[in-house]
């Protein structure tokens, strides 16, 4: 959004240093300015202060500091994280379009990517980018929403109770996705009971005209129902929920094709996400399209053709033939055995799943990598383990090596915790020549 360096010195009780410039967005990273944003030096393990040399570079129109200025215009506040906070609040003062927020265990970004592509078959929708989702993201999101903007979406994620709340206070949502409640980050949260009751606090937020959408799958999502003003509407395999998803078909490739059902009618979808197990998340997107009042022809097309967030279930064949599954962006036990069910289903004689360590589990953490372990064992799938040993398996150092020759009858799945770094691994398993 735009806004003049005087409103933000007065929304933030700032002083502008310099002539008043117009600012469009925000960036709190030098190496993502582009000429015209305000550039916003937060601290953490770096002082973001050190770079307002780079940003102005960069074309920065102007920054925020709680230092002395230098050149350029600047908005001299005490803290420039409260000043983001301030700025984010009178962006979404500015929004009066449906503001749609998302969280979840799993399945937020590609929900997010999905539904953005529907909305924005015919209409000026706006979204986080990639998995800016924090107490950083959401309010640079905001800030970030064009002046045109229509409809807003907005993907919360959550390291305890009462973060998603913090996060609602800002955005404000009218709509509110819940893709599914399970076992992830526990070892922050301490139980999957709690998790629901941090990921409630979307749906707690919801006025009384506004819509709360739950998975019919999952028990402990849909008590959160009781938590809200809002209405409900309901998405899953249910013959129950509102919207169904049904006959689930996987192409070579793992691309989906399935069935919606709904009082909006009945069709065929095949979204660009790969494996059934990202299915429920397509249909929660159709679910919101088709409330909002979008045909099932935007769905089609929208989900289709949908630009995906990177390392989420994408499918390449590598120089010897062999299909790379790089899903190496995250990793938790119902994803990791959301992504083994896909590597199962792919046609292939040879199956092999280089995994990685999967963060934040807490105490339960050796009994849930034995327990991958196990399932992929069940399916026939050969483990590679990297990084840990708490699968109970060998730790290889080069499974690119380990995975020996590799040709078109074979298929490879990549995955573990952001920490792990596993994108490496699946790119130079694309690039073997084998």
């Amino acid at each position: 959004m735009r806004f003049t360096t005087n409103e933000l010195a007065e929304l933030t009780g700032g002083r502008v240093s310099g002539p008043d410039v117009t600012v469009s967005g925000a960036t709190q990273d030098s190496r993502a300015v582009q000429p015209g944003l305000l550039f916003i030096p937060l601290v953490d393990e770096r002082d973001g202060h050190d770079f307002i040399d780079a940003a102005l570079d960069a074309g920065a129109a102007a920054y925020l500091t709680a230092r002395e200025p230098r050149a350029g215009t600047a908005i001299v506040v005490e803290d420039p994280f409260v000043a983001m906070r301030a700025i984010a609040q009178a962006a979404r003062r500015r929004l009066d379009c449906p503001v749609i927020g998302i969280t979840g265990s799993v399945g937020k970004t590609s929900t997010k990517d999905l539904l953005v592509a529907i909305l924005s078959q015919t209409t000026n929708a706006h979204a986080s980018r990639r998995s800016f989702n924090n107490e950083i993201g959401v309010p640079l999101t905001l800030i970030n929403a064009p002046d045109e903007t229509e409809v807003a979406v907005i993907e919360m994620g959550s390291r305890g109770v009462g973060h998603i709340a913090e996060l609602c206070a800002l955005a404000q949502p009218t709509i509110g996705i819940i893709t599914t409640i399970a076992g992830a980050h526990t070892e922050e949260f301490g139980s999957v009971e709690n998790i629901a009751l941090a990921k409630g606090e979307l749906i707690e937020s919801l006025p009384s005209d506004g819509l709360a959408v739950l998975n019919a799958d999952v028990p402990l999502a849909l008590a959160i129902a009781a938590r809200s003003a809002a209405p409900t509407l309901t998405f899953g395999e249910s013959a129950e929920a509102d919207v169904r998803f049904r006959d689930v078909r996987l192409d070579r490739e793992l691309r989906a094709t399935f069935t919606i059902e709904s009082e909006w009618g009945t069709f065929d979808a095949t979204p660009s996400t790969r494996g059934a197990h990202l299915v429920p998340n397509a249909t929660a997107a159709a679910a919101v399209a088709l409330w909002l009042g979008y045909s099932a022809e935007d769905v089609q097309q929208g989900m289709a053709s949908a630009p995906l967030s990177p390392w989420r279930m994408e499918v390449v064949r590598s120089d010897g033939g062999a299909a790379i599954i790089n899903d190496a962006y995250n990793a938790n036990p119902t994803s990791m055995r959301g992504a083994l069910d896909s590597l199962a289903a792919m046609p292939a004689k040879r199956r092999i799943a280089v995994l990685g360590y999967m963060a934040e589990l807490g105490e339960s953490e050796g009994t849930e990598h034995r327990g991958i372990a196990e399932y992929a064992a069940q399916r026939g799938i050969e483990v590679l383990v990297l990084g840990t040993e708490l699968y109970g398996l060998p730790v290889v150092d080069d499974p690119v090596a380990a995975a020996g020759t590799l040709g078109p009858d074979d298929a490879i799945l990549v995955k573990g915790s952001r920490s792990a770094g596993l994108e490496t691994i699946a790119d130079a398993l694309a690039e073997s020549p084998n």
